[in-house]
């Protein structure tokens, strides 16, 4: 679902020693075809993992008597560790070598899977969770940036392009996926499948990695953050635990509390940041970024594209299995075609965007999803609680286009409005602030929709809390249209 903190990647230093004739002559490290294959399978990793976890909600909640706030923990514990430590991964990988990063990124990532999938209760899921997050901001980063520094002309522009379809494709796969896994209980694992399955997909990669994963580092690797990094993610848990677990505990001191330090915190992050960036160093979040229009206007039209997108994720799973009372696998196929109208939208948006500008791009998926919330709210009002699979389609597709049209949208806004010097970490402050609206989104509207099942009923919840996020798209609608056409 992410780009990388690295999309600005330099060139292997040996190479460019090389081509100026100075220090050893040793050949540039170039990508092969299964090489490629083998990152863009490290880069679906993490985004099937993101989605397949939603089929399973009913499953683990009956099994490990999970509370729906300790749900909501199980996705927003994986997003925040990974906003927190997607930059840091990256410059990791420009300064010891990105190959060296993604492996141990991809054995990680099969480690914390079998924490996941031998989970004994539910904290020590959420915790494995974190863990899992941690594990993919380390291999994500270096997937885009590997490809930037070993290849060039059309094919560095064909693999760009594959690896923009693997957030579309894995959508589908992750939901798909998780309803097989989910219905066919191999050997008793249940939903404790979603996780273990990995572990063989991380051998392959681990293996493949090794031989056909060309190395790469930049020859002026940026200094590590880390003030930056654990403030940011001490920042963020402060403000999603109170959020999540704060409602069903009755809103105790404590939750009270961590409100109070997650803005101390907030302040204490732009602070040191500012620090880093007056005293000439690498922060994790350059402050002054932010004063330039584009990212500005990247950044608010991102925030109801990201805060409804996983909240909306998050809701049709229990909506499906809790309120319709679909099994996993027919709640997976369900979601199809918002999966491959999603992959469509991807494909079309940066054609349409040569043609009518970003901004009008933005508010045509606005409209289109809009439409889309609008015709599941007809369906299952019309026809509720007999809903049958067919009827959500329409709606769910729409959906679907939508969101497809928004990302790379989002992205080449922010992106536009960042100087050419300053793209990696440009790139790094869109994923983050991305990773970020999609752990608030659960956390917030997603809680929104579990306070009010229990007083107006799942489908009423449900029609509020699109409402709010009919507001939200109503509010990127006059964005894109206020925007300049040059933007993007």
């Amino acid at each position: 679902m992410s780009h990388d903190a690295t999309i600005a990647a330099r060139p292997d230093p040996a190479a460019r020693s090389a081509a100026q004739g100075t220090g050893p002559r040793t050949a540039p490290a170039v990508l092969r075809p299964l090489g490629l294959f083998t990152l863009l399978l490290g880069a679906a990793l993490p985004m099937i993992d993101f989605f397949v976890v939603n089929v399973a909600f009913p499953s683990i909640e009956s099994d490990l008597d999970a509370s729906p706030a300790a749900l909501e923990m199980v996705v927003a514990s994986y997003a925040v560790a990974y906003a927190s430590l997607l930059v840091l991964g990256g410059r990791l990988g420009d300064a010891f070598g990105r190959r060296r990063l993604f492996l141990w990124g991809v054995a990680a990532f099969g480690v914390t899977s079998l924490a996941c999938g031998f989970a004994p209760g539910v904290w020590w899921l959420i915790g494995a969770r974190l863990a899992q997050g941690a594990a993919s901001a380390m291999m994500f980063p270096q997937v885009l940036a590997t490809i930037h520094a070993t290849s060039e002309g059309r094919v560095r522009t064909r693999a760009i392009g594959l690896f923009g379809s693997v957030g579309g494709i894995s959508i589908v796969t992750g939901q798909v996926l998780g309803g097989v896994l989910v219905a066919a209980d191999l050997a008793g694992t249940g939903w404790r499948a979603i996780f273990l399955i990995n572990v063989p997909v991380v051998l392959v990669a681990l293996a493949l990695g090794a031989r056909t994963v060309p190395d790469s580092r930049s020859d002026a690797p940026a200094r590590g953050d880390i003030a930056g990094t654990v403030l940011l993610a001490c920042g963020l848990a402060a403000l999603l635990l109170p959020l999540t677990e704060g409602r069903a505990a009755g809103w105790p001191w404590w939750s009270v509390a961590l409100m109070v330090a997650a803005v101390l915190l907030a302040y204490a992050f732009f602070a040191v940041e500012r620090r880093e960036e007056r005293a000439g160093r690498s922060p994790l979040l350059p402050p002054s970024l932010l004063r330039e229009p584009g990212v500005r206007r990247g950044l608010l039209a991102g925030a109801p594209i990201f805060l409804g997108f996983s909240s909306f994720m998050f809701e049709s799973a229990l909506l499906l299995q809790q309120g319709l009372r679909f099994g996993a696998l027919a709640a997976g196929l369900t979601l199809v075609p918002m999966g491959l109208a999603q992959f469509a939208g991807s494909i079309l948006a940066s054609r349409l965007t040569e043609r009518i500008g970003a901004g009008r791009v933005l508010a045509l998926s606005a409209l289109a999803q809009g439409a889309g919330l609008g015709a599941l709210l007809l369906a299952l009002f019309a026809q509720w609680p007999d809903v049958p699979p067919f009827a959500l389609a329409p709606g769910l597709a729409l959906c679907g286009a939508g969101q497809g049209l928004q990302l790379p949208t989002y992205f080449r806004i922010v992106l536009s409005g960042v100087p050419a010097a300053r793209a990696g970490a440009g790139s790094g402050l869109a994923a983050t602030a991305q990773q970020s609206g999609l752990a608030l989104g659960v956390a917030t509207l997603g809680s929104l929709f579990l306070a009010l099942i229990p007083h107006l009923g799942v489908r009423e919840a449900l029609g509020v809390v699109l409402a709010v996020q009919g507001c939200g798209l109503l509010a990127l609608l006059v964005m894109g249209i206020r925007m300049p056409r040059t933007v993007g």
